[in-house]
C-alpha cells in the first residue's frame, strides 16, 4: 500500500495545525460589539419613537396618545408591513423559491442542457417584454394625455400615472432592446468560452451535489442580516428621539426664576413665562453615536457576509482537495467549515470586513457632502467630489473582489488575512487570462439564470395581478395599482434567486482558485497527481491550446507554473 506524498491542503492544514489568525482585530471587533450593545441600551432607555410621528403640546405630552402606543408608533416609524402580508405576495415569493431550487437541482444533473435552455429562455422572455411594451405603446395611441412627455409630467408620487403615457413604454422598449442586443452579441463572441464555463458549472454542480446543505446556508446568512438591520434601525430611531428637552425660564424683566431649569407641567410658569429649549452634554454626542451606529452596522453586515463566503469556500474546497470523493470529505462539510471559520478565523473575517466598512462609511460621508453642496456654485468642488465618489466606488468593488478570494485562501490554508490576500492576488495575476475567460463568463451565465427566474416570476405576477387571465379572475385581488405588488414580487424574486445562485457563484470561485493552485502545486505525475476532474482538465487545456491569441501568454504561464512547482517542491522537501 503506497503512501500519498502529493500536495493536500486540508491534510496539511487540519484542525490540529491551524491557529487563530488576526487576534488583535478579533479583540477589537468584540470590544466594538460590546460598545454597540451599550449604545443600544442607552438609546432604548432614553428614546421614544412616538416623537417621530405624534406632535407634543406645551407640557411635553403627546397629543391624544397614551404611553401604551409606543410599540405601534415604532412599527409605523420603521415602515413595517402589516402583520400578515397578502397571501398572493407570499404565493409569488414561494414560486420564486421553488423555481430557483428546481433550477439548481436541474443544473446538478443537466448542466449543459440547462445552460443552453436558460440562454434561449432569457432571449425569449426579453423578446416578449419588448413585444408587450410595443403593444402597450400602440394601445395608448390617440388616448387623451398619452402624448405627454416625461419631462412635462415631472415627478409623481403615483407611479401608475407614468404607465398612462406612451413615452414610458417607448423607454422600456428601447432599454429592453438594448439589453437583448448586448446579450446576443456577448453570446456570439463568447460561444467558445461558454463551453468552458459549462464544464466548470458541471464541476460546481457535482460539488453542490455532495454538499447539498450549502443551498440552504443563505437562509442562515439572511437571518443574521435581518437581525443586524433590525438592530440598526431600532437603535437609529431611539437615538434620534432620545433628545429629552430641558426647559428654562426666559424673561427679559427681573425674575427670580429667570434662566433656571423648570418643569413645563408647572402651570403658573407656563402661563406667565416664555420657555426656551436648551441642549445638554448628552445631546452633543448624539451625532457621534449615530455615526457609530452606522459604522457598526456596516461592519456587522460585512462580517456576516464574509462568514458566509468563508464557510462555503471551506466546504467546497474540502470537496476539491478530497482525492477520493466523497470518502475523503468531512462528514458535514458546511458545519465543519463554519466551526473552523468561527473558531480560528473570526479575526480575519473582522479584518476584511473592517477595511470594507471604512471605505463604505467614507462613501456615505461623500454622499452627505454632495447633498450639502447641491446648491453651491463651485464647479471645481463638485467635480472633485464626483471624482472621489467614483474612485471610492471602484475601490469598494476591488476590495470586495479581493476579500472574497482572500477568504477562500484563508479557508484553504488557515493563514492570516493579509498573507491570504497577497497570495490570492498574485495567484489571480498569474492566471489573469483564465480569470477573464473562465470565471467571468461563468458569472455572466449565472446572472442570466437570475434574470430568467425574475423574468418568469415577473410575467406570472403581471398576468395574475392585472387580471388578464380568466383562470385567475376569481382568485386575483381587485387592485387599483397592481404594479406595486408586481414590483414587490419581482424584487423579492431577485433576492431569493440571488441567494441560491450566490452559492453557485461561491462554488465556482472556490473551485477556480483551487484549480489554479492545483496546476501550480501538482504536475500530473504519480507523485503529484492533479485533483481536478479529467473532463475539466481536458477542456481547459484543449481550449487554451486552440486559442491562438493566448499562445504567448500560454508559454509565459507554463514557465510560471513550472517555476512555482519547483519552488513548492523545494519547500515541501525542506
Amino acid at each position: 500500500m503506497t503512501t500519498k506524498t502529493f500536495f493536500q491542503p486540508f491534510k496539511l492544514c487540519s484542525l490540529h495545525s491551524r491557529s487563530c489568525t488576526d487576534i488583535v482585530c478579533c479583540i477589537l471587533f468584540i470590544i466594538a460589539i460590546l460598545g454597540y450593545i451599550a449604545v443600544g441600551i442607552l438609546a432604548w432607555s432614553q428614546g421614544d419613537p412616538r416623537k417621530v410621528i405624534y406632535p407634543t403640546d406645551s407640557r411635553g405630552q403627546f397629543c391624544g396618545q397614551a404611553a401604551s402606543a409606543c410599540f405601534t408608533a415604532l412599527s409605523h416609524t420603521l415602515c413595517l408591513p402589516p402583520p400578515l402580508m397578502p397571501c398572493t405576495l407570499y404565493r409569488g415569493l414561494v414560486i420564486a423559491m421553488l423555481t430557483s431550487l428546481l433550477f439548481i437541482i436541474l443544473l446538478r444533473f443537466l448542466a449543459g442542457i440547462m445552460v443552453w435552455i436558460m440562454i434561449a429562455l432569457v432571449i425569449i422572455v426579453i423578446g416578449y417584454g419588448i413585444f408587450h411594451c410595443y403593444m402597450e405603446y400602440a394601445a395608448l395611441k390617440g388616448e387623451p394625455g398619452a402624448n405627454v412627455t416625461l419631462q412635462e409630467l415631472g415627478f409623481q408620487t403615483d407611479f401608475s400615472v407614468y404607465l398612462q403615457i406612451r413615452q414610458t413604454w417607448l423607454a422600456f422598449m428601447i432599454i429592453l432592446a438594448i439589453v437583448e442586443v448586448i446579450i446576443i452579441l456577448l453570446l456570439i463572441f463568447l460561444r467558445k468560452r461558454i463551453l468552458i464555463a459549462i464544464a466548470l458549472i458541471k464541476e460546481a454542480s457535482r460539488a453542490i451535489g455532495h454538499v447539498m446543505c450549502s443551498l440552504f446556508y443563505p437562509l442562515f446568512t439572511f437571518l443574521l442580516l435581518a437581525i443586524v438591520i433590525a438592530y440598526w434601525a431600532v437603535t437609529a430611531v431611539f437615538l434620534s428621539t432620545s433628545n429629552e428637552p430641558i426647559y428654562k425660564v426666559f424673561n427679559e424683566t427681573a425674575c427670580e426664576h429667570s434662566r433656571k431649569i423648570c418643569e413645563p407641567t408647572v402651570s403658573f410658569l407656563i402661563s406667565q413665562q416664555l420657555m426656551e429649549q436648551t441642549e445638554t452634554v448628552y445631546h452633543k454626542y448624539l451625532i457621534g453615536l449615530q455615526f457609530y451606529n452606522v459604522f457598526l452596522f456596516f461592519w456587522c453586515a460585512n462580517f456576516v457576509i464574509a462568514l458566509g463566503q468563508m464557510t462555503l469556500a471551506g466546504a467546497f474546497a474540502s470537496y476539491y482537495w478530497a482525492f477520493v470523493k466523497p470518502d475523503d470529505m468531512p462528514a458535514f462539510p458546511v458545519f465543519s467549515s463554519l466551526g473552523r471559520s468561527l473558531r480560528y478565523h473570526t479575526g480575519s473575517l473582522a479584518f476584511g470586513s473592517l477595511i470594507l466598512s471604512i471605505i463604505q462609511i467614507i462613501r456615505v460621508l461623500l454622499e452627505y457632502l454632495d447633498h450639502k453642496l447641491k446648491g453651491a456654485q463651485n464647479k471645481f468642488a463638485k467635480f472633485l467630489l464626483c471624482c472621489l465618489k467614483c474612485c471610492f466606488w471602484c475601490l469598494e468593488k476591488c476590495i470586495k473582489f479581493l476579500n472574497r478570494n482572500a477568504y477562500i485562501m484563508v479557508a484553504m490554508y488557515g493563514k492570516n488575512f493579509c498573507t491570504s490576500a497577497r497570495d490570492a492576488f498574485f495567484l489571480l495575476m498569474r492566471n489573469m487570462i483564465r480569470v477573464a475567460v473562465l470565471d467571468k463568463v461563468t458569472d455572466f451565465l449565472l446572472f442570466l439564470g437570475k434574470l430568467l427566474i425574475v423574468g418568469l416570476v415577473g410575467v406570472f405576477a403581471f398576468f395574475f395581478f392585472s387580471g388578464r387571465v380568466k383562470a385567475f379572475e376569481n382568485t386575483a385581488p381587485n387592485l387599483h395599482y397592481y404594479w406595486v405588488p408586481i414590483l414587490t414580487v419581482v424584487i423579492g424574486s431577485y433576492l431569493i434567486a440571488h441567494g441560491f445562485f450566490s452559492v453557485y457563484a461561491m462554488c465556482v470561485d472556490t473551485l477556480f482558485l483551487c484549480f489554479c493552485e492545483d496546476l501550480e502545486r501538482n504536475d500530473g505525475s504519480a507523485a503529484r497527481p492533479y485533483y481536478m476532474s479529467s473532463t475539466l482538465h481536458e477542456i481547459l487545456w484543449k481550449n487554451k491550446a486552440e486559442d491562438p491569441s493566448s499562445s504567448a501568454a500560454q508559454q509565459q504561464d507554463s514557465e510560471d507554473i513550472q517555476l512555482k512547482q519547483q519552488q513548492t517542491k523545494d519547500e515541501d522537501e525542506s
